[in-house]
């Protein structure tokens, strides 16, 4: 249930706040008090403690509470207009992004765009780029070289839990892969 719920917390706090009629600041925080009441409204009860305890259980640390526990955001990858206030960092030399096989064409013309998101989404880990584009099928692990982006003067910004954030990434900074990898085998079906 906590993941359902973890789901439509970030669909609400990123995308549609209006979906169960809330609203954020500037800065993307909604009032926990307000969250809460609008979720059992719409058929989700929740109490302070189940989501404190998903907040914490994210494992991709999607939520941030404030000090005081008053007010709720998602750190990234909103679609309405907020200013997260995320500090303007140097990127390491590699960072990586994952997708899948069908929009490889696309990426080696057009490189990444953020579409309606604020920004790209990069990571330091290819391990963690494998999961964000298994979300969407077999996934295809992208280098992309941020020293040269920085070098040319492309800002990034790091958010509290490690995504690495840019406003696009130009195909001539990817590296696409040589070769795909090898689809796991299938199980056999039963008859």
């Amino acid at each position: 249930m906590s993941e359902a719920i973890s789901k439509r917390l970030s669909y609400v706090l990123r995308h549609r706040p209006d979906a169960i009629g809330i609203t954020l600041d500037g800065a993307g925080w909604a009032s926990v008090d307000d969250l809460l009441a609008a979720l059992a409204r719409h058929g989700t009860a929740l109490s302070r403690a189940e989501l404190a305890a998903i907040v914490g259980a994210s494992d991709k640390r999607r939520f941030a509470l404030s000090a005081d526990g008053t007010r709720i955001r998602t750190q990234q990858g909103h679609s309405v207009p907020v200013e997260l206030g995320h500090a303007e960092a140097s990127p390491p030399a590699t960072l990586y992004h994952g997708t899948v096989e069908r929009f490889l064409a696309s990426i080696g013309v057009h490189g990444l765009h953020r579409g309606t998101r604020h920004h790209v989404h990069l990571s330091a880990a290819a391990e963690t780029a494998i999961q964000v584009g298994a979300r969407r099928g077999r996934p295809v692990i992208l280098e992309i070289d941020a020293a040269a982006m920085a070098a040319d003067g492309h800002r990034f910004w790091l958010t509290p839990n490690q995504v690495w954030l840019t406003d696009e990434v130009p195909a001539r900074y990817i590296r696409l892969p040589a070769r795909l990898p090898a689809a796991p085998p299938r199980a056999p079906r039963a008859r």
